[in-house]
């Protein structure tokens, strides 16, 4: 892939973005639009673009975010925050701006939905009727799904899978770490949030540690064989970081069966253990807690969703939205939680003003910082086909082996500019 290509697929991208469309349900009278209410719970990537651009495509429905949080944190660019590159308060996001657009905005816990009745019941005790009801409740950890790690195992061996107090503890981890100690993580195996996370968060940890723990060590021990990006990313380690970072794949006994949170130390399947100064352990991962008390999860924990429009594929009325959803090809990633919450605003917007449904498109770019100046990229776009989602040939692909140095920082900048302009897309303006 040339780079030229690579660029004209990123303004593909960009475009595609703003795409959106759903097979309709029978609709509301366009009359009927003015007394819906549409209830977000929510007010991460997905669920908060999903609120704001269903207002603007029916300005004349109610729509309630629901979001127990005053300031959304981050996990997309959080690891820049372990590594010094990031302060805390640049990874906040208010909710100012979606008030502004005419979105209720409600800080409050969604503790149950009745999908008969049409009712989600809030921490405040609360409860509010709807006529659409849009989830994108992240993730959950399976806890105990590794023996030893349950949640209480967290605080002594963060996962800082979600942004916010476990991120903080990790960090304060790092720099409380005597120099030579070793820095383990664990892996899960697919599916789970950001993909390549783990590997980015590796980088800026080894950035952090060549600066001030040069003698220490990272150990990742990975449930799989392949990871996104891989080639790349074990490409800039050993040129950033030399031997500092050593990768363990499933099949070499990366994979881990056991915690013992307090003795900080693992065990791999093969009876090998590790001892660890910093215990960073990213467990497998289910659909957050709203979506099962909603009923639209399956036997694997996630949730299957129509490809048209998100709704869910188990209860009519309820779209489901993020990292929460069965999705693939389409990788649990900010970026894609973005773009399925206009693809669903649309959807609703159609069904409610008795419009026709538009066609559906997605896109997806992730970047990862391996250093302040070298970043790498994937991208595509997507299509519902037949009922699947399905990648548009030849619209995306990674960022190229044989980058020189200033295309690595060129992506590097690109970075920082894509999240301060989801940024600004989504909460900041």
């Amino acid at each position: 892939m040339t780079h030229s290509t690579l660029f004209s697929r990123r303004t593909l991208l960009g475009s595609a973005i703003t795409g959106a469309a759903t097979l309709a349900l029978p609709s509301f009278v366009h009359a009927q639009a003015g007394r819906a209410h549409v209830v977000v719970v929510g007010g991460g990537f997905g669920g908060a673009t999903a609120a704001r651009y269903l207002r603007q495509r029916a300005p004349q429905v109610r729509v309630t975010l629901i979001e127990p949080a005053e300031r959304f944190i981050t996990c997309p660019f959080s690891n820049l925050y372990l590594a010094g590159l990031r302060s805390w308060d640049s990874l906040g996001h208010g909710y100012d701006g979606l008030r502004q657009a005419g979105v209720d905005v409600v800080h409050a816990r969604a503790d149950d939905v009745d999908t008969a009745a049409r009712t989600l019941r809030l921490s405040s005790g609360q409860t509010l009727h709807y006529d659409r009801l849009v989830l994108s409740p992240g993730v959950d950890m399976r806890w105990n799904a590794i023996e030893g790690y349950g949640e209480a195992a967290a605080q002594t061996a963060p996962h800082a899978w979600k942004a916010g107090a476990q991120t903080q503890l990790l960090r304060q981890q790092m720099h409380a770490m005597a120099d030579g100690g070793c820095f383990v993580m664990v892996i899960p195996d697919n599916p789970f949030r950001c993909p390549p996370g783990p590997y980015e968060r590796a980088a800026m940890v080894a950035h952090y540690f060549q600066r001030h723990k040069p003698r220490s060590k990272i150990l990742l021990l990975d449930a799989k064989d392949n990871f996104s990006k891989q080639g790349l990313f074990l490409q800039a380690f050993k040129m950033l970081y030399g031997d500092m970072i050593e990768w363990v794949k499933q099949s070499d006994d990366g994979q881990v069966l056991r915690v013992d949170a307090k003795a900080l130390e693992v065990e791999t399947v093969f009876g090998t253990r590790h001892k660890a100064a910093v215990l960073n352990v990213i467990p497998p991962q289910k659909a957050g807690f709203i979506a099962e008390r909603a009923g639209v999860t399956d036997a694997s924990g996630w949730v299957p969703v129509k490809a048209e429009s998100f709704e869910s594929r188990q209860i009519a009325g309820v779209y489901v939205l993020g990292d929460a959803t069965i999705a693939a090809p389409m990788p649990k990633s900010g970026f894609a939680a973005n773009t399925q919450g206009k693809v669903a605003a649309a959807a609703i917007a159609a069904e409610l003003t008795g419009q026709p449904a538009p066609v559906a498109a997605y896109a997806n770019t992730c970047y990862s910082l391996i250093g302040p100046d070298h970043g790498i990229s994937v991208a595509g776009v997507y299509r519902a086909q037949a009922g699947k989602l399905t990648e548009v040939p030849d619209s995306g692909g990674v960022s190229p082996l044989e980058g020189n140095a200033a295309f690595r920082a060129a992506e590097a900048r690109y970075g920082a500019a894509w999240y301060a302009a989801i940024s600004a897309d989504i909460w900041d303006r």
